[in-house]
């Protein structure tokens, strides 16, 4: 069960979200593994048509957990400033809540080109050829969102 919003006033449109999401290159993705200890790592990633991609060795704590359990978050933390004489913070964040699960074939291709144009942009063709070096000691994961929480305190 997805909580509501607490702090409603706060509250952003989903096309701010996806700006979010596509102006900042890190976000933290959440997991749970077999012995229910969450697990929170930092990762790159790429947002198209609704999901969030990222790529990673094919062997792995993050997988391990995926296995186990498909339901993850990812948050994103945008611009923050630290407002002292107000003894608050400025900030914009996203939520997002989903299911990750494994591409392969045409969707690891364009996952992977789309990660290569986002990170690499200047450098496309040894990118290209890097790929298919890597492709087999590489996953790409397509997190399905099914809710997302977009907030700011601006």
């Amino acid at each position: 069960m997805i909580r509501e919003m607490r702090r409603k006033d706060r509250k952003m449109k989903d096309d701010e979200a996806i700006e979010i999401l596509n102006s900042n290159t890190y976000g933290v993705l959440s997991t749970v593994g077999e012995d229910g200890y969450p697990y929170g790592v930092p990762i790159n990633h790429i947002y198209i048509n609704g999901s969030i991609y990222f790529h990673c060795a094919i062997k792995g704590h993050k997988l391990d957990n995926i296995k186990n359990n498909d339901k993850v978050s990812f948050c994103v933390v945008g611009q923050t400033q630290i407002l002292p004489d107000k003894f608050t913070t400025k900030y914009e964040s996203v939520i997002v809540f989903g299911r990750a699960a494994e591409v392969s074939d045409d969707e690891k291709n364009m996952a992977f080109l789309e990660i290569l144009n986002r990170y690499a942009p200047d450098y496309i063709e040894q990118g290209k050829e890097y790929m298919q070096k890597a492709s087999k000691a590489t996953k790409v994961i397509r997190i399905s969102i099914e809710h997302i929480s977009v907030k700011a305190n601006r």
